[in-house]
């Protein structure tokens, strides 16, 4: 398993995203206004995105550094592939 410094906050971000979604789920049960449930579904969209950022700059920055440095030839294909996610 490999665990790097940013997983900690990446993770509470998705445990906030997490909690914000199920409040999401209560509005639509409780006939909320659409406008309010729109803003609060930006909101965890928005979350996920930047966690999803962060993960995909952390594994550039430290994985793929290396594996170039050892002269993976998985290295590039594997730059080219999650360059795709952000």
């Amino acid at each position: 398993m490999i665990l790097h410094t940013t997983h900690p906050d990446i993770i509470k971000r998705l445990r906030r995203a997490e909690g914000h979604l199920k409040s999401i789920i209560a509005m639509i049960e409780q006939g909320r206004e659409c406008l309010e449930i729109a803003q609060q579904m930006q909101a965890v969209e928005t979350a996920v995105a930047v966690a999803k950022k962060k993960l995909v700059h952390d594994h550039i920055d430290h994985c793929l550094d290396v594996a170039v440095k050892k002269k993976s030839p998985r290295a590039l294909n594997e730059f080219k592939e999650i360059t795709k996610y952000l």
